[in-house]
């Protein structure tokens, strides 16, 4: 690539594990690197589909999504809608994306069906945050192979060092056989609620371990954040004055620090 050559970063937010703030976070990075005047396509790649319901987006209602792109090789700005925000778009998801699992298994560049997709955007965009599904599955193997860097909202709870580890040991295979620039973005403390021992515990731990991976930023447990997508809008948009959105804030300055 040459130096000064302008091209979207690819981020791919993943967590095999289901209800640490993965959503919430992928929405409201993508949004908050949107207010800063970054060109933002979020892609969301979970047959849940709660990042296109959070931007406010019917999911039954017929459009292109990122199936299409996937199995069809649909250009990702012909499968990208505009949000409330100028410089955001996001590509849909939708419930076939359970069976696009099965069907890219049939084919033979399986990995790289997104990153093809992806890369062939990359010149009219800034960032590019790919929403994973809660799984280690084809799909998350998909983003991991498109992306430049992954980040890993992580909730301090029992198990997360256990899940933590296990994600690790996938990133570190898709960069051996897939994707060698693959870097951690960082590891980002979700749902913190630190007047528990558990939570100052488990962070301890991951500090030990993964210290100079770790986000300064923390998002605390906030209600705003989690009634914000059922009114189909990312935090800023909600509730800009809640700790939610002022650390969704804080995070994008983060990441926009990375470069």
């Amino acid at each position: 690539m040459e130096h000064g050559e302008h091209v979207a970063k690819i981020i791919a937010v993943v967590n095999q594990k289901g209800g640490v703030g993965k959503t919430t976070t992928a929405v409201n990075l993508a949004a908050g690197l949107a207010l800063a005047e970054r060109r933002t396509v979020l892609v969301d790649l979970d047959p849940q589909g709660n990042a296109t319901t959070g931007l406010g987006l019917n999911k039954s209602e017929p459009r292109q999504t990122v199936y299409n792109v996937l199995l069809d090789g649909l250009p990702l700005n012909q499968a990208t809608a505009p949000t409330e925000l100028q410089y955001l778009g996001i590509v849909p998801s939708e419930m076939d994306l359970v069976g696009a699992e099965i069907e890219l298994v049939a084919l033979p560049d399986r990995e790289h069906q997104l990153k093809t997709a992806l890369d062939a955007a990359r010149e009219q965009l800034d960032f590019i945050v790919v929403d994973c599904p809660p799984s280690l599955g084809l799909l998350t193997l998909n983003a991991l192979t498109a992306a430049d860097s992954v980040l890993i909202p992580l909730q301090c709870e029992y198990y997360a060092m256990e899940g933590l580890a296990q994600l690790i040991r996938t990133i570190n295979m898709v960069r051996e056989r897939l994707n060698p620039g693959l870097a951690i973005e960082g590891i980002l403390f979700t749902m913190f609620d630190g007047r528990t021992s558990l939570a100052a515990q488990v962070k301890t731990e991951v500090h030990q371990h993964l210290g100079g991976q770790t986000f300064a930023t923390v998002i605390p447990r906030n209600v705003r954040l989690t009634e914000a997508p059922s009114h189909g809008r990312p935090v800023f948009l909600y509730d800009l004055r809640s700790s939610g959105a002022i650390a969704y804030l804080e995070l994008t300055r983060e990441v926009l620090a990375h470069g």
